[in-house]
């Protein structure tokens, strides 16, 4: 087995990721470099398939303040975003967003060079940057990836897949052990500090606007090596997502088609959403994404719709070119005709607790973007926030280990060596199993059962069922393939978001349960952690963050 060894090693490509590894080598002496780890291509994550923008509280906009963001944060967090996490990050806004001017990110302008704002739903002013119109991600991505390309500190590892981190009987992490998914071997990397930037795991559902890669790796890594995890059962579905039948990768139809005017209507035009909040179209997604469920239940159809034709014609060509490029693809001209939409998962608020420094349970483990659980979105994501999340954590990180001696380890303990072995054996031949069918047969579990309505036999039917297909399953360590690693990984993300979901007596956010459709006054977080083997649910309560 191959071996090496780097000051900082950061897993994921997304703009996380991205922005972690420049602003590290910035202000860190790296004595043996940083190495950036991505399963597919070097640019390829859920960051490029944001469309809406970014929360830009900036000076400069003088209709909004860090008091504005914060209070509509909250207000959509349903309780249970944290008041010193999301005061930190709308206070550091502007500062990251001119940061990524430097770095070659281009948002829009107006014809005066003026930074261009939107608005989005549950925002109380236009707030929101975009880039390329509607390629925020996209283009922030790659102007990053640009920079990360031409910085010869910055070692790249694509089609590699982080299969275990490797920690010691003191719950430390000291590196982590890779597959190159192209050639078929492993390496095994020391490092002081192993950062998580994996993303999401929109992919153990049916529907989705997620990418391929959204499998939830992070998330099984970090859970597996014992840390903390927080508010898992809380998965946001977005309310609009290109409804084509066959397809249950969907296009995100962006939040900010609703910002600029755009209605929800059934077949015949007849809008619907003042029915279930007097905020309508621009109501918390959870609400959207209810109301267009419960159309779709009640009148038995596959979606609904999303009437732009109200918005000019040149503004929605500019404001919206990828967008419209795509339906026009499937024969909509959203100039004139309806957008058939759809609920799809779409952003996870749970993850790895985490404070602001993206510091895990486990010392030298960090972990930053939607991998990890801060206590911004707390239990219903406010539209942008994430790429400002990315952003602020990634920033919040770098300074930290800038104060922080990253020693490579000299010596690996005994502990460490036993879970290299595991691995290490090359005569041992794995049988063929049927990946895509067993995706399937989970995508369809968590669809149906641990979607947008839950209940306690819905939640028991699906931990049954994911028990089932996990004695199917008969990997406990080594895989022969990314997608057997990917679905060992899926597969016991969906089994935790299951559980936390059946343990959350209540409805809140984007947990809602038939059961239990009150909201607790007591606000308060739900951690599990893994112990011999087994998940054990531990006190979490409103906890302090650094």
């Amino acid at each position: 087995m191959k071996y090496s060894k780097y000051s900082t090693v950061i897993i994921g490509s997304g703009i996380a990721g991205l922005y972690a590894a420049l602003k590290i080598e910035q202000q860190v002496k790296l004595a043996d470099g940083i190495l950036l780890i991505t399963k597919s291509k070097l640019g390829e994550s859920n960051s490029r398939y944001a469309q809406g923008g970014m929360v830009g509280v900036m000076k400069e906009n003088k209709s909004d303040s860090t008091a504005s963001h914060i209070s509509d944060t909250i207000k959509a967090g349903a309780g249970l975003s944290e008041f010193n996490t999301v005061k930190y990050i709308s206070e550091h806004s502007d500062a990251v967003i001119k940061d990524l001017l430097k770095f070659g990110v281009e948002f829009d302008r107006d014809e005066n060079n003026e930074l261009c704002f939107t608005k989005e739903a549950a925002h109380s002013v236009r707030r929101i940057l975009h880039s390329g119109g509607d390629a925020t991600g996209k283009m922030i991505e790659q102007a990053l990836c640009k920079k990360v390309s031409e910085n010869s500190n910055i070692d790249v590892y694509e089609q590699t897949d982080a299969v275990e981190l490797i920690v010691n009987s003191d719950s430390e992490c000291k590196g982590v052990l890779v597959f190159n998914d192209d050639i078929g071997e492993y390496e095994t990397i020391y490092s002081p500090a192993v950062i998580l930037a994996t993303g999401g795991l929109g992919q153990l559902y049916k529907y989705t606007t997620n990418p391929a890669g959204a499998t939830g790796d992070g998330l099984a890594l970090a859970y597996n090596a014992g840390t903390v995890m927080q508010d898992m059962e809380f998965v946001q579905f977005h309310p609009t997502a290109l409804a084509i039948d066959g397809e249950e990768n969907r296009f995100l139809i962006s939040e900010a088609v609703r910002g600029e005017g755009a209605k929800l209507c059934d077949a015949d035009g007849v809008e619907f959403m003042h029915k279930y909040d007097e905020k309508r179209e621009l109501a918390p997604r959870d609400v959207v994404t209810r109301a267009n469920f419960n159309e779709m239940m009640e009148n038995n159809v596959d979606n609904v719709y999303l009437n732009a034709t109200c918005i000019d014609e040149k503004k929605l060509a500019k404001r919206f070119p990828n967008i419209s490029k795509k339906c026009l693809e499937n024969g909509i001209d959203i100039a004139h005709d309806f957008i058939p939409v759809a609920p799809a998962a779409h952003y996870f608020m749970g993850g790895v607790k985490t404070n602001l420094r993206g510091e895990t349970s486990i010392k030298g483990l960090f972990a930053i973007g939607e991998v990890a659980s801060t206590g911004l979105h707390g239990g219903n994501r406010l539209a942008s926030n994430s790429l400002l999340e990315c952003v602020v954590c990634a920033y919040s990180a770098a300074e930290y280990l800038k104060s922080v001696e990253l020693k490579t380890p000299k010596q690996i303990d005994e502990d460490i060596k036993l879970i290299l072995d595991r691995y290490s054996d090359e005569d041992v031949v794995l049988d063929e199993l049927d990946i895509p069918a067993m995706k399937k047969k989970l995508q369809d579990i968590m669809w149906d059962y641990v979607g947008i309505l839950r209940s306690a036999e819905s939640l028991i039917t699906a931990l049954a069922k994911l028990e089932e297909l996990k004695q199917e399953f008969p990997r406990t360590d080594k895989c022969a393939s990314r997608d057997e690693y990917e679905f060992k990984n899926m597969l016991t993300v969906a089994i935790l978001i299951a559980h936390s979901a059946l343990q959350r007596k209540e409805s809140r956010g984007a947990h809602y349960r038939l059961d239990y459709l009150e909201t607790h006054e007591e606000c308060i977080h739900s951690c599990l952690t893994k112990k011999d083997g087994i998940t054990n649910s531990i006190n979490c309560s409103m906890p302090d963050k650094v």
